[in-house]
This record gives C-alpha cells, structure tokens and sequence, in this order.
C-alpha cells in the first residue's frame, strides 16, 4: 500500500506515519502559538472574538435560512465551527461558519432531497476533505484558475441576492431548483408584495451601505446594528412581516442527522454533490488562510487545516448544522482586531453560544427581510472587484471569457458543472495560446552578406530562413508545415532557426521529418539551427538527428548560411544563449517583394 506524505511516496511500512505525522504537527503549532500565552495575550483574543462574534451573528442566522435550513441551523453551524475546526484548524486565525458561497450550494441540494440530503452531503463532504488532508493534497485546489473562481464567486453572489427575493418582498413562492425558476414565480407573486418588507430590505442595504461613513462604525458591525434596528421598528410600529421564528436554546436541534438516515441510495445520489461542497469548502478555507497569512505573515499549515474541517463538517449535521469553511471576511475582522490565538475562534463560539441561550426570544422576532437585506449587501461585497476590474480593464479577452462563461454556468446550471465548464474553458484557452506558433520566414540577401565582407558562393536554389518561436506541440506543428509549403518550393535550402522552440512532441518530431524528406524528395535540403538542449537530447533519442544527419545541424542560423558557401569550422549543434552577430548586424533587410524581412 503507497501513501502519499509530503510529496513523497512511502510504502506501506510508513502508512502509520499520516494521521500521526499530522496529529504531531498539530501539536506542534500548538505549542509555538500558546508559548508565553497570558492574560495580556488572552484579553486580545477575549475582544477579537467578541468581535467577531457581533459581526458572525447576522451572517449566522441569514446564512441558515439561505441555505434552505433556519436561523438556527446557521447559529448552530457558527458555533460548532468556531469550537471544533477553530480548535483543529492549521492556522491562529481562520474564523469558520456558514458562508455564502456554501448556502448557495445547499439551497439546490435542500429544494431535491430536503434537509436530510443537506446533511448527508455535508457528511460526506467532511470525510473527503479529511481525505485530502490526510493524503496532503491541498495543492490540487490551485489547479483551479482565478478567472474561474472569480467567476464561480460572481455566480454564487447572483444566486444569493436573487434567492432573498421572497423574503425582500415578503412573499412566499415554492422553492425553485434554478434561477429562472424561481424569478417566473416570484413574477407571478408581485401583486401581493409586503410594502413593509420591502421598507424594511431598503432600509438595511440603506444603512449598512452608510455605515462605514459614521464614526462608530469600527466599534459596532454595521449588519449586527441593521437587524437589531430592523427588528425595533418592526416591534416598535407593528410591522406585519414574516419573521425569523423560535430558536430553540440548544445546540442540538431536533431536526439533525441521525445513523438510520444513512441509506445507500441517498449515499449513492449525494456523493456527487458532496464533491461539489468539498472542492467548495477546501478551496475557501485555503484561500481564506492564504488571505489571511498574508496579512499576519503567518503561513497556514494546509493538510492540518483540511483535516480540522473534515473532522468539523462531520460532526456539525450530528447537531442539526449545515456544512461550514473558512470565512474570509470573519477572519479579516479577527485579524484587525487584534486575534493573537485560535483562542478567538473558540471564545467567538462560546459568545455565540451565550447569545443564543440568552437572546433566543428576541433574535427570534427579527423580520426576515431584514436578514434578505444583509445578504444582499454581503452578495455585492463577495464580487472580487479587484480581479474583475483588472480582467475587464486590462482588456485581458481570455480571462474574461472565462470569467463571464463560469458565471453564466454558475448562475443557470448546476454547481459542479460550472466549476467543470470553467475549468475546461481555461484549459481550452491555454491551449489554443500555446498553440500560437510564431513563424518569420527570411530568404537570404546574397548582396548584402558580400557587402558585409562574407565571401559567399551557392550554386543552389534559394536559400530560406524560418524562425520558429513557441512549443512544437500537436496543437501547432501543422502551421509550420503549411508555411514551408506554402512559401517555398522542395528544392529551396530551408534552415530552421529553433532557438525560441522550448520544447516539442511526437507530432512535432514527424512534422520536422515531414519537412526533411519533401526537401530531400525536391533536392533541396534542411538544416537546423539553434536548438535548445532540451529539443536537441529529444531529436537525438527519437533518431531523427541520424536521419537529418549531424552535418546538417548548427548552433546558430548564420554557421548555417556559411556552410553552404564554404568550408568553416564545425560548431556544437546545441544552441548557446546568444546568437551569432552576423545575422543580427548586416544580413537582415527588407525584400523589395515581400512583406517579410528578409536575408
């Protein structure tokens, strides 16, 4: 049995040596982060995750009911992540809990197989983070391009403002499997729109978008000070308006995973989107700690990380939780604030452990349009409008075309396929750039080599130049063949100058010997120059430096030309940094025929 550790394999002699290893590592950031941990140091992580926890609150709540749970599925999340993952987490400052991205993943999978299949997905999805972690292959998720992920971001940010609609408006449509969906019957709803939902969904995206204006703003959140005002008004004025409910004043709620819900056809129909809330959750958590590490100068230890949410997202559906990552913006405001420790994580739980034994009654009255307003506001601030600023303004025509069709894919598909279809866009995209064979052809200016002082006789046919830049891949060696045929007859003198060639395939190998035999059939001939030495080792084991013969093969195009005039003496064939200064002074001239230049 192999197991893969470090990037290394070791057999099955060291397959004990994975979840110790990590449990050792673990331990060990434990000790360098608590090493002379005292009051000092706890009074920060004490305010940090107090503050933390005021702005994880409404996002808490508002997250749960997006998922397609409640208010307190998001508050059970918020504080189980924040004990067990913050506890178990590779890093001092990752805040976990309910995010946006994952509630729009939920929402579809809770419309299908209800809350059930929501937490046999996030059961799931914990074992496979666990074992990407243990088999330390975090590494995988930055396979995944920006584009894609911006796009991916965007997506979900649409499908988040989009899906509070019913609260914004306060109404009550069925639930949808898709975006469309869900507008034609929210359009079909209009005429009975709550007015005072609506005021009150204004009022929120209203005030949270003034709020980092006003002086105080640093000391309360601006979404925490939203629905506490919303929900006095709402008191205060007797709104009639759909709100949050009874939370009950306990972790374990009643609806929640149980042993005899894991049947294997439910098992069998949720492994695919299990791997969706998975690559999600890992690819936030990941980047949340590469966000944040740089911000601290702190490096996250990444296999650890992944483990400590596996083993979370598997316990949290035990106690009614939907699945949690890493939450950027929570873990921003842990880190300005002050958060030494994963103390802060674990005392930002048991604050909201505390507000929810406390406070059940009154969070319970909290209108739900309200939360529609957070979330809106939280959908626009999850947009990378730095990234896409910078695809769209730079003119950057491949990126944005994976950004858009990732969105669109994201917004009107399923999940997974979105992430697949970006990815795949990416791929395509990269390859068609590396299939941008760059092809100059140069015939020889005979005069001007003579008025340079080279003596120089050929009885031959023309003599040609070709400078080949880029791989000579499958995707591209036909437009070198095309060329030649195109430019030149077989019986021309072709030299291949290869210098700005990297690197090339079977298919480039068969179309250089196309190349040789057309000329040897024509009588003319091919001489190649300038090879790297990577190119140079693959002709040669390949046999194909045999066929052309050594003779014919030069380190620069100018040894090259003087070959065919007269004698010079022989040259390494591989090609040396810099190019010889004939070619680059005095034989390169416009052709008064071609477009081209011309030798």
């Amino acid at each position: 049995m192999l197991v893969i550790e470090s990037g290394r394999f070791a057999d099955s002699a060291d397959a004990e040596s994975v979840r110790p290893m990590l449990v050792k590592e673990w331990i060990v950031l434990l000790r360098k982060e608590f090493a002379g941990y005292n009051a000092g140091v706890f009074q920060r992580d004490l305010l940090a995750g107090l503050t933390v926890a005021a702005v994880a609150l409404p996002l808490a709540l508002a997250f749960g009911v997006a998922s397609g749970a409640d208010a307190a599925a998001g508050l059970v999340t918020a504080i189980l992540a924040g004990l067990v993952i913050g506890l178990l987490g590779g890093a001092p400052y990752q805040i976990s809990g309910p995010t946006g991205a994952m509630s729009a993943v939920l929402i579809v999978l809770a419309v299908r197989y209800g809350l059930q299949g929501v937490f046999v997905a996030g059961l799931l999805a914990g074992a496979m983070v666990l074992v990407l972690g243990l088999l330390r292959l975090g590494r995988i998720v930055s396979l995944i391009p920006a584009p894609v992920i911006s796009g991916f971001t965007s997506g979900i940010a649409v499908i988040i403002a989009l899906g509070q609609l019913d609260n914004a408006l306060g109404l009550h449509t069925p639930p949808a499997e898709n975006v469309l969906t869900k507008l034609r019957e929210v359009a079909a709803a209009l005429p009975e729109t709550n007015l005072a939902a609506v005021g009150i969904t204004l009022g929120v995206i209203l005030l949270m978008a003034l709020w980092p204006r006003l002086p105080f703003s640093q000391r309360v959140p601006g979404s925490l000070a939203a629905i506490l005002l919303a929900g006095l008004a709402a008191v205060l004025l007797h709104l009639d308006t759909p709100t949050i409910g009874e939370i009950p004043r306990t972790i374990l709620l009643e609806q929640r995973l149980r042993l005899s819900d894991l049947r294997l056809d439910l098992v069998g129909e949720l492994w695919l989107p299990a791997m969706t809330i998975a690559a999600l959750g890992a690819i936030e958590s990941l980047l949340c700690g590469a966000v944040a590490g740089n911000m601290t100068g702190i490096r996250m230890h990444s296999s650890v990380e992944l483990v400590g949410q596996g083993l979370g997202n598997m316990l949290i559906p035990f106690f009614g939780g939907v699945p949690a990552t890493a939450a950027i913006a929570r873990t921003s405001v842990n880190v300005k604030s002050g958060g030494v420790t994963r103390m802060a994580s674990i005392l930002h739980g048991l604050a909201l452990l505390a507000a929810a034994l406390l406070f059940a009654p009154w969070m319970a009255r909290i209108p739900l349009a309200a939360l529609a307003g957070v979330l809106m506001v939280t959908a626009w601030r999850m947009n990378e409008w730095h990234a896409i600023r910078f695809y769209f303004g730079r003119r950057l025509r491949h990126a944005v075309l994976a950004f858009l069709i990732t969105l669109a894919a994201t917004v009107l598909l399923d999940l997974t396929q979105a992430i697949l279809i970006g990815f795949g866009i990416s791929s395509l995209i990269f390859m068609a750039q590396l299939s941008e064979l760059q092809v100059t052809r140069q015939p020889l200016d005979e005069g001007r080599l003579a008025e340079a002082g080279h003596t120089f006789s050929h009885p031959g046919g023309e003599i040609v130049v070709y400078t080949v830049s880029g791989p000579l891949f499958f995707a591209a060696a036909r437009r070198l063949v095309e060329d030649i045929e195109a430019g030149d007859p077989p019986e021309a003198t072709v030299i291949l100058s290869l210098r700005g060639v990297p690197l090339l395939d079977a298919t480039g190998m068969e179309v250089l010997r196309e190349i040789w035999q057309r000329q040897q059939r024509g009588g003319g001939r091919l001489l190649l120059a300038a090879l790297q030495p990577r190119v140079h080792t693959q002709l040669e084991r390949a046999g194909l430096l045999d066929e052309i013969g050594t003779a014919n093969v030069f380190w620069g195009a100018d040894r090259a030309i003087l070959s065919l005039g007269q004698p010079i003496p022989p040259e390494p064939a591989v090609s040396e940094p810099a190019e010889n200064s004939l070619l680059e002074t005095l034989v390169i001239t416009p052709h008064e025929d071609r477009s081209e230049q011309e030798l």
